[in-house]
């Protein structure tokens, strides 16, 4: 039986991460974005080269979404319904990216640089999941897109938090059969946003003795925020179908 308010409330916390992803920047995001360049501009080429192939992977996963698409969407069954299934389907995406990235950790440059493509394959496969445990099939172009601005949006800096956010909303109000809906997608952006993110975040994944707690508390924290954003977005989602304007 669904708990009274349930699904107000749910809509209620969306409104409220939708307030938050609006937010300036503030002097502490100021500051990190500043360090953050100085840190990428020290990383050697290479481990840019890798998550940029990293990324590159990914998009194309994205591009042929049936491969990733392992579930019929739920046609049935209320808010709470559809989040109880949502939440059992994270908790087991956050234990595999956490053992993945703690065993990567622990095993040097090269494990840590398989990371990337390995973690990225974790996340895209549950974005796709709960995608269709919302009611939405990831075989439609638009929901490709719907799925890349959100992987956007939840990788950005503050400063362009909002920017991805329009840019989320008007996908997920397009059409959903739009069949050159990617062909306008900014793929250098989509990358470089997502570098730049978990750079720093990954770097110390590669230091000796400590690499792999770090690795498994990064990885499960990186798929969390990937995570409460989709549950979100799709919160807001079945509220702009509910009310188209």
């Amino acid at each position: 039986m669904d708990e009274p308010g349930y699904e107000a409330r749910a809509f209620a916390e969306a409104l409220a991460w939708r307030a938050r992803q609006l937010k300036r920047p503030g002097l502490w995001d100021t500051a990190t974005r500043a360090t953050q360049d100085r840190i990428n501009r020290a990383i050697p080429e290479r481990v840019h080269k890798i998550v940029t192939a990293a990324v590159q992977q990914m998009t194309r996963a994205i591009l042929t979404g049936a491969d990733w698409t392992t579930a019929r969407p739920l046609a049935e069954g209320s808010l709470q319904v559809r989040e109880d299934q949502v939440r059992a389907r994270i908790e087991f995406y956050r234990t595999t990216a956490s053992v993945e990235g703690g065993v990567a950790g622990a095993g040097g440059f090269l494990l840590a640089a398989a990371d990337f493509p390995a973690l990225m394959a974790i996340k895209v496969k549950m974005l796709f999941e709960i995608a269709a445990l919302y009611g939405y099939s990831g075989r439609a172009p638009n929901e490709r897109l719907v799925i890349l601005r959100l992987f956007q949006l939840a990788y950005s800096s503050a400063r362009h938090r909002p920017e991805a956010l329009a840019a989320l909303e008007a996908a997920m109000r397009a059409p959903a059969a739009h069949g050159g809906i990617l062909k306008t997608f900014d793929w250098r952006k989509f990358q470089l946003e997502y570098r730049d993110y978990i750079d720093v975040a990954k770097l110390a994944q590669l230091l000796p003795l400590i690499g792999a707690p770090i690795g498994a508390v990064v990885s499960w924290r990186l798929t969390q925020r990937l995570a409460q954003a989709a549950m979100n977005a799709y919160r807001l989602r079945l509220l702009y179908d509910q009310d188209p304007a």
